[in-house]
C-alpha cells in the first residue's frame, strides 16, 4: 500500500512570533506552519515554549511581534495540559463532552439528534461510553483526560491543539489517545501535540523542537 502525500493546505501559521512575560522571552522569532491532515510534534525541554505556542495558536496569548494568519472560519479545540473542571458542578462524562457543541450551537439551544450522534461518536472513539454518567469528578486520571479529548472531538475542529496529552497516563489511555489522533489526522484534521516523545503517536508528520523559545535547526 502506498503511502498518501503529505496535504499542503495551511490552517494556521505564525511568523516571526515573539511572546515576552516580563523580563522573559518565552518565544523568540518563531515561525510555523500547520497544515490539514497532518502530526505536527513541538517537542523540548520544560520551559522551552511549548505550552505558550500552542496558548498563542489558539488565540489565548497574543505575540508582542509578529503575526499568527488562521485560515477564515477555522474552528480550533485546545486540550490544556491542566484544565479546570470545578469539582463541585455534578458534571458528567457526557456533559463535559457535550460541552463541545457549544461551540457551534451555544448552551442554551436545543440539541439536535446529530449533534446527539457527535457526542455518542466522542464517547465511542475514547472507550468511555459505559461510563458515561459517571461523574467527571470519579474519574481516573486518564479516563478524564480521554474524556476531555473526547470533548475536542465533539468541537469538530479544523485544527486540535494538544498541550502534553499523554503526561502521566496508564498505558491503556495512552493507546487510545494516540490511536485518536491517528483517526484525526486521516480525518484531515490538523493536531498539533506538544511531547517529550514524539514516538508516543503512531506518526509524525512534522516536527518543531524548542530551546529557551527558539526554533532548533
Amino acid at each position: 500500500m502506498t503511502t498518501p502525500p503529505l496535504t499542503t493546505t495551511r490552517v494556521l501559521s505564525l511568523r516571526e512570533v515573539r511572546v515576552t512575560r516580563g523580563d522573559h522571552t518565552a518565544l523568540r522569532d518563531v515561525t510555523a506552519t500547520f497544515y490539514a491532515g497532518r502530526l505536527c510534534a513541538v517537542v523540548g525541554p520544560n520551559g522551552s515554549g511549548k505550552s505558550t505556542l500552542l496558548d498563542v495558536a489558539a488565540g489565548l496569548r497574543e505575540p508582542q511581534y509578529g503575526s499568527v494568519e488562521r485560515q477564515r472560519g477555522i474552528r480550533i479545540a485546545l486540550l490544556a495540559q491542566s484544565t479546570p473542571l470545578p469539582a463541585h458542578l455534578p458534571l458528567t462524562v457526557r456533559d463535559v463532552v457535550t460541552m463541545g457543541t457549544w461551540a457551534r450551537l451555544g448552551p442554551w439551544r436545543r440539541r439536535r439528534p446529530a449533534d446527539r450522534q457527535i457526542v455518542e461518536s466522542a464517547l465511542a472513539t475514547v472507550e468511555l461510553t459505559t461510563l458515561s454518567r459517571r461523574p467527571i469528578s470519579a474519574l481516573s486520571g486518564g479516563q478524564r483526560q480521554r474524556a476531555l479529548l473526547a470533548q475536542a472531538l465533539a468541537q469538530r475542529a479544523d485544527l486540535v491543539l494538544l498541550d502534553e496529552p499523554m503526561a502521566a497516563l496508564d498505558t491503556h489511555s495512552r493507546q487510545i489517545i494516540a490511536d485518536t489522533v491517528h483517526q484525526l489526522v486521516t480525518s484531515g484534521t490538523a493536531v498539533v501535540a506538544a511531547t517529550h516523545d514524539p514516538g508516543e503517536f503512531t506518526a509524525v508528520d512534522d516536527l518543531i523542537e524548542l530551546n529557551e523559545g527558539r526554533l532548533m535547526p
